[in-house]
């Protein structure tokens, strides 16, 4: 059976480089907003889903939190695990297999690291996953693009020198995803890479946490954590409670 996008793309050393601009300070300012807007017990226990090398996952350990970490990308957990202690520990794990039961106090799926699936059932499916691995009252964090922005404001070709490769990145809508495709050369051999993440917006979700058993709490726009706007926020932020 071949390979998903994201089992090739996230596995891969290029993705890495493409995205190594990617800000902790910014990560870490999410997180310390985050932190005093839900005020996690100092005991709780914290499953970061689809944590990649896992900078949140570090973060929040270092504030104190015992913290797990999954994802489907062997060679991040490999990196993740360097970083792990008593209270930090990083698996291999698809998000659409259930991992633990009435376990956690908080779950988190950061940076758009959802909508990479085919079906919506499958995207319900790891949901449910999320929910049945909550402590009853459990909250999910579930961070996403606002899809409606980066539509209306979506930029077809562009290129990006890193690290002396030209990454030249192609974006459209199709098939109800915004699709990204990379392409770039690297001693003198070409490769060709995928992005495809569904384009859910507001009603989507609401349909998906009702049908896996969450009621949104709160939903933010941004990282400082201000109100979701559809035409201005650049993110999608929802906090949910386990029903």
């Amino acid at each position: 059976m071949p390979k998903k996008w994201f089992q090739n793309w996230f596995n891969s050393p290029y993705y890495h480089i493409l995205y190594q601009q990617r800000d902790h300070a910014e990560a870490e300012f999410f997180i310390d907003n985050l932190c005093a807007y839900l005020k996690p017990a100092p005991d709780a226990r914290l499953l970061d889903i689809a944590c990649g090398r896992g900078r949140h996952s570090v973060y929040f350990n270092k504030k104190g939190f015992d913290v797990t970490g999954i994802d489907l990308s062997i060679a991040s957990i490999q990196y993740a695990k360097a970083f792990e202690n008593n209270h930090l520990h990083f698996y291999v794990h698809d998000m659409r297999a259930l991992f633990y039961t009435n376990y956690f106090d908080i779950a988190l799926n950061l940076f758009t690291s959802f909508g990479y699936f085919e079906t919506d059932q499958e995207h319900i499916k790891a949901l449910k996953n999320f929910n049945k691995a909550l402590k009853p009252g459990g909250l999910l964090v579930l961070d996403f693009f606002n899809s409606a922005k980066v539509i209306d404001t979506l930029c077809p070709e562009m290129t990006k020198s890193v690290d002396g490769i030209l990454f030249n990145i192609h974006k459209k809508i199709q098939n109800c995803k915004i699709v990204k495709r990379i392409d770039f050369t690297d001693h003198e051999k070409p490769y060709h890479y995928q992005e495809e993440v569904m384009a859910y917006v507001m009603n989507d979700f609401k349909l998906f946490f009702e049908q896996s058993g969450f009621e949104i709490v709160h939903c933010f726009g941004n990282y400082n954590l201000e109100e979701f706007d559809r035409d201005k926020s650049d993110r999608l932020i929802f906090i949910c409670k386990k029903a």
